[in-house]
């Protein structure tokens, strides 16, 4: 069975950087358009990020110039680099196909202080 597995949260300060990665068991992300959503609390899942399997990347206005997200389609994993951290980026990251979404993990948090 196809699971979504998201790693790399945690607290940091404003200013500071987290890269989160997203390992895909059951089946290989090689093939299709991959995401990294967020979700603050009280607000609606966003897409922040997105990569084509040919490396092709699109941002959020809100996350350009900040965020960065690559693949590696032989390990069947995304990564999400973030770099200058808001405390509005405050929240529950998650992957999945941007296409024909799977099931959705359990996410990881993070958290940006001021």
């Amino acid at each position: 069975q196809v699971q979504l597995v998201e790693s790399g949260g945690g607290l940091v300060q404003a200013g500071g950087s987290l890269r989160l990665s997203c390992a895909a068991s059951g089946t290989t992300a090689g093939s299709h358009v991959m995401g990294w959503y967020r979700q603050a609390p009280g607000k609606q899942r966003e897409l922040v990020a997105s990569i084509t399997s040919g490396g092709t990347t699109s941002y959020a206005e809100s996350v350009k110039g900040r965020f960065t997200i690559s693949r590696d389609n032989a390990k069947n994993t995304v990564y999400l680099q973030m770099n200058s951290l808001k405390p509005e980026d405050t929240a529950v990251y998650y992957c999945n196909r941007v296409l024909l979404t799977l099931s959705w993990g359990q996410g990881t948090q993070v958290t940006v202080s001021s």
